[in-house]
């Protein structure tokens, strides 16, 4: 018997797809943007007034993990050391060249501090996450219009649209995204919108002890991601790929994929 429900829901979910890839992108991310109003926004914010993006100091990163572990708990992503909206990687760069990067259960525990060799020419860390880009593959890909670009520029997931199909998984240049082994869903960072809505900030900026990460608005000049941006030479992850990224980096090395 659970068998066969498995198949009838995968043969609802396949007809429901091919259907909806016959009407215009363009009409379902905009049907879509429209929603996230009565979705999840209360009644005293207006997406239209904001922009949101992010800034990360790689010279102030510690690797404590905190924002990796607040964010699990936050935004209650699965406990299993592959599911993650952020992590944090360690980079050790050799004298011979080599590169090393680990990042044992995206950093949720932090780093062991071991031996450390003679031969390592320097070492840093590097948060990753969804990068709400302005031009994002995973939107272009999506058949049902479930992963959209809302009007305050973060990328987020109707769940309720969802069908699990894995194309924006495997579209994400930045390995950013997941399937939720329970809801069987795409998931990633939100910049845990549900704060935002409520004048907060998200979890892994407000837990981070250095304030490596800088959270706040482009193109309003008093914000402090834009400061950030005024005051740092600042890189983007993969700029080749187009995707416009905004999660911006200061004193990233040329070595960070």
């Amino acid at each position: 018997m659970e068998n066969e429900n498995n198949r009838r829901n995968f043969l609802r979910k396949s007809l429901y797809a091919m259907i909806l890839a016959f009407i215009p992108p363009s009409f379902i991310s905009g049907e879509k943007s429209k929603k996230v109003v009565e979705w999840i926004i209360g009644e005293n914010y207006n997406p239209y007034d904001h922009y949101w993006s992010m800034g990360i100091d790689i010279n102030k990163c510690i690797g404590c993990g905190r924002c990796a572990d607040a964010c699990k708990t936050e935004n209650d992503v699965p406990r299993e050391p592959f599911f993650f909206r952020t992590w944090v990687e360690r980079y050790r760069i050799y004298q011979d060249g080599d590169v090393q990067i680990d990042s044992p259960n995206g950093a949720v525990n932090g780093f062991e501090k071991g031996t450390e060799s003679k031969n390592i020419e320097r070492s840093f860390f590097v948060p990753k996450i969804c990068n709400h880009c302005d031009n994002p593959p995973c939107v272009q890909v999506c058949p049902v219009g479930a992963t959209f670009k809302s009007e305050d520029g973060v990328i987020l997931v109707d769940k309720n649209y969802c069908i699990g199909c894995r194309y924006c998984i495997q579209a994400c240049p930045y390995g950013a995204r997941y399937l939720h082994p329970e809801t069987r869903t795409a998931d990633k960072c939100t910049f845990c919108y549900h704060r935002l809505v409520q004048g907060k900030l998200p979890a892994c900026v407000e837990t981070c002890p250095t304030q490596a990460r800088i959270f706040g608005e482009l193109k309003k000049k008093a914000s402090p991601l834009e400061r950030f941006r005024r005051m740092n030479k600042i890189n983007v992850l993969k700029p080749a790929l187009n995707t416009e990224p905004k999660v911006y980096y200061a004193n990233l090395d040329m070595e960070v994929k």
